[in-house]
């Protein structure tokens, strides 16, 4: 499929074929409870004006009332055994002793074996009018008598169907192992892999899967056999349901759409029951690819927890398995699935014949996120003045869903202004809200607060400025943004996928030079440091008991297991050192937080009137770039403050910038989350 081919577009329906279903289906409803209605009063009005209720007399009884004139009128009916019945009325009720019990009697019936003269001479003698009817009611009667059940049968059917029917449309709530999954056709797949951008490699992996799938015997003839499965791994945000959804457009065959939280229902074997369904509906579509998001809900650990685990799950994973490498050979299906969380996985999941491959989508480098910013400004407006090289330089450690936000939140910003194209004045101002926060800029902070908030940023900003390791100073800020007073970013010189003990030890220093710079200017500590220290604190045992960077306690991992309960391992986990090695790393720990502390007092110490001068000039502008922090640095005044969009674009038409360095694909995993510094 080729991505400048004309698609095909879905048909616009007409709002007045709308307007119309709509009434129609507002008729149908008040139908069918009109109808139950109906039938609710007819069933109600045969109960109470049906058969009147009569007690059964004796014939002697009968004789008794008749003889002492207390009947009124009666109704002589012929039985199918060719017998009379008198259906008589009192004139007054009569109380009658049956069975210990009192009964009061109004209309009564008795049993006559045949009527002759005689008996009628009898009515005549007391006074009793009479008339005979058919025992036997006409056909309508019985067509009237059988209406409302009918109704009400009718009326029941289309009340269940209504009940089976789910918000979903068409979701029966009796059809619990049914699978859950959405079927893509060649028609409704609107993305191929000129959609996707930052992931080559894990295009060029499942450029294979889309060639087995047009062109089999391209492969099978050397007697080669595809991947059975393909496992996307990779953080969140980084485009692996895009690259699945891409692989099916490429390759124009069905796509099966399910999340792995699908299968899971709380009865027993409704999960089984699901992956059952789903591979036969798969195999009448073959080829075709199946799809399965977040895998690790249900193909976690077996085992895991309190009391082995669920069951249900297990029983789900366990068709799971058997279905993708069982006896029979799903020929032509093709399983790929996303997650991030490859640690928690079954290994009997991760073997060859079940997921054959796992392709990993980690976040874009520079040209990758060059190239996200590019698709994601397709449909934008971009003024000419917008440099998209330096805004992905300028977003290291993003993901593809991180750049789109960003670029949807520069585009509200330029509508915010009503302008008609985004300048890269509100692309700056995007990526400040998007890495920094919100400003809040209705919290009012007090003078004595916003000059120690101030010290505390500049102190950061200098030891990321001055120290040789440190990382390169972003922009420095006061106005507070998110949770934070201050913020102070870094951009990292280089692309680093390791770090050395220098600069694990410069960001020491970096971390708790806020700190210093409070304890040399006012000789006082307060509590804007707590997330700084809780920082530095897991670097350090991280250099410690991880990466063996400490002189005494030497080259040995003393890492802890803090293994979440339910995620495939046990409660607890036995500690693997002595009370004297824990001693010995606590006290490590301490000594390199404490000797990193006093490196930062004295660099401020050493240059305190610089640390004067940037405060100032933060308190006055509240926001300081990287250049301006150098022309400070220097000793030479600042430009004037930039206000609106015309000073920024003539700031960047003007400036002499040096090159701009080549930002890191993001803090290592050892030091996730420290390229912010809030206070």
């Amino acid at each position: 499929m080729n991505g400048n081919q004309q698609r095909p577009q879905r048909p616009k329906r007409d709002p007045e074929e709308d307007n119309d279903l709509t009434v129609s289906r507002v008729l149908r409803n008040v139908l069918i409870w009109v109808g139950i209605l109906v039938s609710l009063v007819m069933v109600g009005m045969l109960m109470s004006n049906g058969q009147r209720q009569e007690f059964p007399l004796t014939f002697n009884e009968y004789m008794e009332v008749v003889k002492s004139n207390r009947v009124q009128y009666a109704t002589i009916t012929k039985t199918q055994l060719n017998d009379f019945e008198f259906h008589g009325t009192l004139k007054e009720a009569i109380t009658i002793q049956r069975d210990n019990r009192t009964v009061d009697v109004k209309n009564f019936r008795t049993k006559l074996g045949v009527v002759d003269s005689q008996t009628e001479a009898l009515w005549r003698e007391h006074g009793i009018g009479w008339s005979y009817e058919s025992g036997d009611s006409p056909w309508w009667v019985s067509i009237v008598q059988l209406l409302p059940w009918a109704l009400l049968l009718i009326a029941f059917f289309f009340v269940s169907r209504r009940m089976q029917m789910g918000a979903g449309g068409g979701k029966n709530i009796f059809s619990f192992g049914r699978s859950k999954a959405r079927l893509l056709t060649e028609g409704n797949m609107q993305i191929n892999f000129t959609d996707v951008a930052g992931a080559d490699e894990a295009k060029e992996e499942l450029r294979e899967i889309v060639e087995f799938l047009r062109d089999p015997s391209r492969f099978t003839r050397l007697g080669g056999k595809i991947p059975r499965g393909v496992l996307l791994l990779g953080p969140p945000g980084t485009g692996k349901t895009l690259l699945a959804r891409a692989v099916a457009g490429e390759a124009g065959v069905p796509f099966f759409t399910i999340s792995g939280a699908d299968f899971v229902e709380m009865f027993v074997g409704v999960g089984a029951s699901r992956v059952r369904d789903l591979f036969e509906n798969a195999k009448k579509q073959a080829p075709c690819i199946v799809f399965i998001d977040e895998i690790d809900a249900v193909g976690r650990h077996r085992g895991a927890g309190l009391g082995g685990g669920h069951d249900e799950r297990e029983q789900t994973l366990n068709q799971l398995l058997v279905e993708m490498d069982g006896f029979e050979q799903n020929s032509g299906i093709i399983i790929i699935a996303a997650t991030n969380r490859p640690d928690v996985l079954d290994p009997a999941l991760l073997r060859p014949g079940r997921f054959d491959r796992q392709v990993v989508v980690d976040r874009p480098d520079m040209l990758g996120r060059l190239g996200i910013l590019r698709v994601h400004t397709r449909k934008v407006p971009i003024s000419k003045d917008v440099n998209l090289e330096i805004i992905a330089k300028g977003t290291p450690g993003m993901s593809g869903a991180d750049l789109a936000n960003l670029v949807n939140e520069a585009a509200l910003l330029a509508a915010r202004r009503n302008s008609m194209d985004v300048t890269m004045f509100d692309f700056e101002n995007a990526k400040d809200k998007v890495l920094m926060g919100v400003e809040r800029k209705s919290m009012v902070m007090s003078d004595k607060e916003k000059e120690t908030t101030a010290y505390h940023e500049i102190g950061h900003a200098l030891a990321g400025k001055l120290l040789k390791h440190g990382d390169a100073v972003h922009k420095v800020t006061i106005i507070p943004r998110g949770r934070a007073l201050g913020v102070t970013s870094y951009l990292p010189n280089e692309e680093m996928h390791t770090m050395s003990r220098e600069q694990l030890e410069t960001r020491l220093v970096t971390l708790l030079a806020g700190r210093a710079a409070e304890r040399v200017v006012f000789d006082q500590l307060n509590t804007g440091a707590s997330n700084d220290l809780e920082r530095a604190t897991t670097i350090t045992k991280k250099m410690v008991c991880e990466f063996g960077m400490s002189d005494v306690i030497g080259p040995v991992r003393y890492a802890s297991q803090h293994d979440e309960v339910f995620l495939g391992r046990e409660i607890s986990q036995p500690r693997d050192h002595s009370e004297e090695t824990a001693r010995a790393i606590d006290g490590e720990v301490r000594r390199i937080i404490v000797d990193s502390e006093a490196r930062a007092i004295q660099l401020m110490r050493d240059n305190i009137e610089l640390l004067h001068r940037c405060s100032k000039a933060l308190i006055e502008r509240e926001i300081l770039d990287s250049e301006e922090l150098d022309v400070l640095i220097r000793g030479e005044e600042l430009a004037p403050m930039i206000k609106d969009v015309a000073s920024f674009r003539e700031k960047m038409r003007t400036s002499t910038q040096a090159p701009s360095p080549e930002p890191s694909k993001g803090p290592d995993p050892g030091t996730e989350g420290l390229a912010l510094s809030p206070s």
